[in-house]
């Protein structure tokens, strides 16, 4: 696996600088957001009595599951995951592929009116792929997190880290990438510290596009999300934390 290592950083390039053109094609309308139904933690049953929470993932055609049902994409894959653990969570994707962040903080008032328990914020991939200065990404991930909060103080918020390809410049890509960490320290918010590990750039995980996760891809991006999510959810006789 390591001695691919090289070929594999070129194709993820290759990925990265593709996501634009490909993600901002889906209509909006088949991204609406989707219904799921979630649940949480150790991986044990949980009585009926379990509280009823929402968890709302808010990002672009990654969340969406572009050229998947949305049953499959990681959202939909956390939710079966939740539910098999007999959790009474409902997960709510609501994915738009081409989503950056300044469209997302103007999007996410009308997504705010249900309530929500759990927050998770999956935007910034596409600024960096536009190279939009990093100040202004960051302006508008704090203003998101604070809206959240506003509405909803006893949320959970999770910040879902990205990296961007070498050939976006090394100080950019470095200073981008260690946004996503800073941003949880300060925003006191847990940390997906990237959304893709094991997916990215990796041609047998990914369509035909080079860009959007297979079915398998986005088994192991769920896998990622759930080892930071299931510290959020509740488990019998505990608050969400």
């Amino acid at each position: 696996m390591e001695k691919n290592r090289p070929r594999r950083l070129l194709k993820f390039s290759y990925i990265f600088c593709l996501i634009c053109v490909f993600g901002c094609r889906e209509s909006p309308a088949t991204n609406a957001p989707q219904d799921a139904t979630a649940t949480p933690v150790e991986e044990s049953a949980v009585s009926e009595s379990t509280p009823a929470g929402t968890i709302l993932f808010f990002g672009d055609s990654l969340t969406a599951g572009l050229g998947l049902n949305p049953n499959l994409a990681f959202p939909g894959l956390v939710q079966q995951r939740l539910d098999s653990l007999g959790y009474s969570y409902q997960v709510i994707n609501a994915g738009l592929s081409g989503e950056t962040t300044a469209s997302g903080k103007n999007r996410l008032g009308w997504v705010l009116n249900q309530p929500v328990d759990i927050f998770v914020l999956e935007l910034g991939a596409n600024d960096g792929l536009r190279v939009i200065p990093l100040t202004e990404t960051r302006k508008n991930l704090i203003a998101m997190i604070g809206q959240v909060r506003a509405k909803y103080p006893e949320v959970v918020i999770v910040l879902a880290g990205m990296q961007l390809p070498p050939n976006m410049g090394p100080e950019y890509t470095d200073d981008f990438r260690s946004m996503f960490p800073e941003l949880a320290e300060s925003e006191d918010v847990l940390l997906i510290p990237f959304l893709l590990q094991n997916v990215g750039g990796i041609p047998e995980l990914n369509q035909e596009d080079g860009i959007h996760p297979t079915e398998a891809g986005h088994k192991i991006v769920a896998e990622n999300v759930w080892v930071v999510l299931q510290q959020a959810v509740r488990s019998p006789g505990r608050k969400a934390s």
